[in-house]
């Protein structure tokens, strides 16, 4: 498609909303995605160091 100016860019050609929505509605999941690992990373994090924890006391513990 060709565009005589921006205005007719963001019609796109009368399919705006769709189109838009469309771009929004990835936008969004690939957000949640991202914060989704990063939430996930934290709590691996978090049970490894509980865990290094845990057995450093349980080696203290049989001496």
């Amino acid at each position: 498609m060709i565009w005589d100016s921006v205005g007719d860019f963001f019609a796109m050609g009368g399919y705006a909303l769709y189109v838009w929505s469309s771009f929004g509605m990835c936008a969004l999941v690939l957000i949640a995605e991202l914060v989704g690992i990063s939430m996930r990373h934290q709590a691996i994090v978090k049970r490894l160091q509980y865990e290094i924890r845990a057995e450093k006391f349980d080696q203290e513990g049989m001496k």
